[in-house]
């Protein structure tokens, strides 16, 4: 593979993100306000030429409002994202060999991502467990390909209402456990596996001082060469 296509693989990881901006909601004796989500993921496509790129697995931690996911691509690109549902921001790190870039996002920059994916829900009555927990089944459509199709299965169970309001799945009220999203023409579906109660430290969610901050225009540049 060349390292054009590596560096479009882990923009597919930037699109990841764009679902996650937490808030609060219903409580059960289940629900958590604090802790780890692990994913499995898999391409939709297996014979995509990207497809051996593709990261096998996310994590996810969360603390009342605030939504982290980490994510690593061959062991070498590393990439998390940081949600600040009240500022509606998201905060993207980039790490790669001797470079450790951020860039604070806001839900205006994220508005194109949104409309290439534009999804369309239809409620069902269906339910299923995943990783313990009760999900409600939503039938997906693409809006600019009706011809495209697929479930998706969210819990209100996790004391979260309001976790997508960054991205296409913004109409979902409540965590996405199972689900696709596409970017760069490699579409990719998550599924949770294991819902953990975990005490997250606030330093979780600031971007390290070792960090330097660049503008999006800087961070897009970045990956162009990169590329080169």
């Amino acid at each position: 593979m060349t390292r054009k296509n590596f560096i479009q693989v882990t923009c597919v990881l930037i699109s990841i993100w764009i679902i996650s901006s937490c808030g609060n909601s219903k409580r059960t004796e289940n629900s958590l306000t604090e802790g780890c989500i692990e994913y499995n993921a898999s391409v939709v496509d297996e014979t995509h030429p990207m497809a051996g790129l593709a990261p096998g697995s996310a994590t996810v931690k969360f603390k009342d409002n605030k939504f982290l996911i980490e994510m690593s691509t061959m062991g070498i690109f590393n990439t998390t994202f940081i949600s600040n549902p009240s500022k509606r921001t998201l905060s993207q790190m980039v790490k790669f060999m001797d470079i450790k870039n951020a860039c604070i996002q806001t839900a205006t920059d994220l508005s194109t991502d949104n409309d290439d994916y534009a999804l369309k829900f239809e409620e069902t009555k269906e339910t299923k467990k995943i990783a313990g927990y009760k999900c409600k089944k939503l039938k997906a459509t693409m809006v600019k390909d009706p011809s495209v199709t697929f479930d998706v299965y969210y819990t209100d169970e996790l004391g979260l209402d309001s976790i997508n309001n960054l991205g296409p799945y913004k109409s979902v009220k409540g965590m996405l456990m199972e689900y696709r999203l596409k970017k760069l023409g490699l579409e990719m579906s998550f599924t949770a596996t294991a819902v953990k109660k975990e005490e997250i430290s606030d330093d979780v969610f600031e971007i390290p001082a070792y960090y330097k901050i660049v503008t999006r225009p800087e961070m897009e540049k970045l990956f162009e060469d990169i590329q080169k």
